[in-house]
């Protein structure tokens, strides 16, 4: 049995991946920041008290967009999200962001890093492990980080969604009489 500081020497020398990913959104920093404030449009929210009492979980379904026969399928697989504690900047804001799988997570690759909200959209930056230590990283390099990239995509499309659903339910003043 390995003991604590044999296992954080291995986590250390683990092998992994950095993962950066952007979008361009035409959303409002504050609305967007004030948003991951309670991402339960995200999904279902979990208790996490290893997390800290400003770490929130979520359940959620992440998803790889694939192109097929012409068309567009949607692979999922249940994940959890974290959201930390969001840090204001002068742009806007950044938090930390971690997934990994809600099943089977020795399969599937563990992800952490931070996400800067500002003018300009999203950007995503971390590092992941792609299961199966280096041998995994081999497959990683011959095709996994496509799923990867897509994946981290694919997130930044569901948190500038989230914007633009959260303003379309606003409620819209009434147009004043005569105008």
């Amino acid at each position: 049995m390995m003991d604590e500081q044999a296992a954080s020497r291995a986590a250390r020398n683990a092998p992994v991946v950095r993962l950066r990913a952007s979008r361009r959104a035409m959303v409002s920093p504050q609305e967007l920041c004030a948003l991951l404030r309670d991402a339960s449009w995200l999904g279902s929210p979990v208790d996490y008290p290893e997390g800290g009492p400003e770490v929130r979980r979520y359940l959620t379904d992440l998803a790889l967009p694939l192109s097929a026969g012409g068309g567009r399928v949607e692979v999922r697989k249940a994940a959890y999200v974290d959201i930390g504690p969001i840090r204001p900047t002068e742009r806007g804001c950044e938090v930390h962001i971690a997934w990994r799988s809600a099943t089977l997570a020795p399969l599937f690759p563990v992800f952490a890093g931070r996400l800067w909200v500002d003018a300009h959209g999203l950007r995503l930056d971390g590092y992941y492990a792609p299961p199966g230590g280096r041998i995994g990283m081999a497959i990683d390099r011959a095709i996994l980080h496509i799923a990867a990239r897509g994946t981290a995509r694919w997130f930044l499309e569901r948190v500038a969604a989230a914007v633009t659903v959260e303003a379309s339910l606003a409620p819209h003043p009434e147009a004043a009489p005569g105008s």
